[in-house]
């Protein structure tokens, strides 16, 4: 059974149909990468993955069962500028604000609530940094905070927004390494705009621009009038300097 499976999905924003027949499955094992233009969608298909906005018409099924059923079981890594970094709390409790479809009542954090927290935190490197508060982190560690906040709800389906954006390559390639372990018992989707780190990273590449224009490994996606298609034609674009790159 698909983790993410996502059939003939429309979707309409403001009056504006952002997305139309949308058909896309991410199993346990894979890391796919959403690739495409600003304004194609991306943000709004995980955001409907995750139960956030209404759709027109199609399916989408986290593990067999709607959104709204797998609501606290499906981890989100937002982009880092949507995190209030300088809120006066520590990485511990940062990584425990991602259990909060969990916490009881009273929003007091239980054994087992701790313990996910405990292994999301060692499972992106930061045990030793727990106390610290998240305002003295860099780039990098808080990347790593928001993918452990996202761990912490122990998920089979990982969605990633622009994971990528404003690292240094260094931090990048730690972050790669990371998400590479991740996708042995988890289906990881992420958006980026950098291909050739989506290129190396991949095993699938699924480009969208409202609809799906083309899925697979990328060593199959070697046609450029596929990109041109979803990129609108732009023929200067990155995505031509990739696959010069790459050839």
């Amino acid at each position: 059974m698909p983790a993410l499976d996502v059939e003939d999905l429309a979707v309409e924003l403001g009056g504006r149909r952002v997305l139309t027949d949308v058909r896309m499955r991410v199993t346990v094992g894979e890391l796919v990468g959403l690739i495409g233009p600003n304004g194609a969608g991306k943000t709004t298909l995980l955001r409907a993955a995750l139960g956030l906005i209404s759709t027109v018409s199609g399916r989408i099924r986290i593990e067999g069962v709607p959104p709204a059923a797998a609501r606290g079981t499906v981890g989100y890594v937002p982009q880092r500028h949507e995190f209030a970094w300088d809120f006066p709390i520590s990485v511990e409790r940062a990584v425990m604000s991602g259990r909060i479809h969990h916490l009881g009542r009273f929003r007091r954090a239980g054994r087992d609530d701790r313990s996910a927290v405990t292994e999301a935190l060692e499972r992106v490197d930061m045990a030793d940094l727990r106390r610290r508060p998240i305002g003295e982190l860099s780039g990098g560690q808080r990347q790593r905070v928001l993918v452990a906040r996202a761990l912490a709800l122990r998920p089979r389906l990982l969605l990633l927004d622009e994971p990528f954006t404003g690292l240094d390559v260094p931090t990048q390639e730690l972050l790669i390494e990371l998400l590479q372990r991740l996708r042995e018992d988890k289906a990881v989707l992420m958006t980026t705009h950098d291909l050739q780190g989506a290129a190396l990273t991949c095993g699938r590449l699924c480009l969208l621009n409202e609809t799906v224009i083309a899925d697979g490994p990328p060593s199959e996606l070697r046609d450029p009038a596929v990109w041109l298609r979803a990129f609108g034609g732009a023929r200067n674009g990155r995505f031509l300097e990739f696959l010069e790159a790459s050839a």
